[in-house]
């Protein structure tokens, strides 16, 4: 799935990104239908949660890999989902989950990455942004709140961000949950026509979908000059929530056995510790 969903062209193959040439509601490759990609997906649960205690046991010995995921998206593509479907295949105790808002005041002080910097994943964890730094490339570039001499600064200073991360052990996984514009408004009205969802509903979302081509050449610019060979993006159709779900967590899988990591070795005689516990 990795090389299927990576973003073809970008800064690590050269070529602009056409995101009209990336269907938000197909299937690609894997389970067809809604009950069978429920079915996979649960059956991904015990090795990722394999993996996750092999990664964070690895840590305890002083091991410094981690992964995180970034996820990216335009209202309604299921950040909010992907993170509880998927991240509860995890055991929630190695997690590390941050949902980007508006900057604070104190934020605003610092340089943009200072925030995220604060909310990466300690060695031995998985981190999750739900929205992420590129809403100063994204917002800000629709929104028309920097300069584009700043925007065209800060996709550097991203690109050497996630390269730091990597070289430090970092395994970033950055996801665009690609949905499309009339499944957009059907999540909407679905919103609206369900009082216990009201909460989710801003009617500045109405607003925001007035500027969907603007986003979506945001969303180009940022795939175009931010997917690297150190920290790829990969397109995930989002129309079909089972099928963005599955997708997410295979992409999760494939990286973890790519990191492949140990359980260390004892740093104690284990035989003499076997004998004591038979002798007591």
């Amino acid at each position: 799935m990795r090389e299927l969903l990576r973003v073809r062209g970008g800064a690590a193959g050269g070529g602009r990104i056409d995101l009209a040439a990336y269907a938000p509601s197909a299937i690609p490759a894997g389970p067809s239908d809604r009950a069978a990609g429920r079915a996979v997906t649960a059956a991904l649960a015990e090795p990722l949660a394999e993996l996750q205690e092999r990664l964070y046991a690895a840590s305890t010995a002083g091991g410094r890999r981690r992964l995180l995921l970034v996820l990216q998206g335009m209202d309604t593509s299921g950040k909010g989902g992907t993170v509880k479907h998927v991240i509860g295949l995890f055991n929630p105790s190695g997690c590390r989950i941050t949902a980007f808002k508006a900057p604070t005041p104190e934020e605003r002080e610092h340089p943009f990455l200072w925030r995220v910097e604060k909310a990466l994943p300690r060695p031995g964890e998985i981190g999750i942004f739900d929205r992420s730094h590129y809403e100063d490339v994204l917002i800000a570039r629709v929104r028309g709140l920097a300069p584009r001499e700043v925007l065209e600064r800060r996709y550097g200073e991203i690109n050497a961000f996630e390269r730091a991360l990597a070289e430090d052990g970092v395994t970033v996984v950055k996801v665009f949950l690609h949905i499309g514009w009339e499944e957009q408004r059907e999540r909407l009205l679905r919103r609206l026509d369900r009082p216990d969802k009201h909460w989710k509903f801003d009617p500045g979302d109405i607003e925001e979908r007035g500027m969907w081509p603007a986003y979506q050449e945001a969303y180009e610019r940022v795939l175009e000059r931010c997917s690297t060979d150190a920290a790829p993006w990969y397109v995930v159709p989002a129309d079909r929530k089972w099928y963005r779900n599955w997708a997410v967590s295979r992409l999760l899988l494939e990286h973890l056995e790519e990191m492949d990591p140990r359980y260390p070795p004892a740093g104690f005689d284990v035989e003499a510790c076997r004998a004591r516990l038979m002798a007591g």
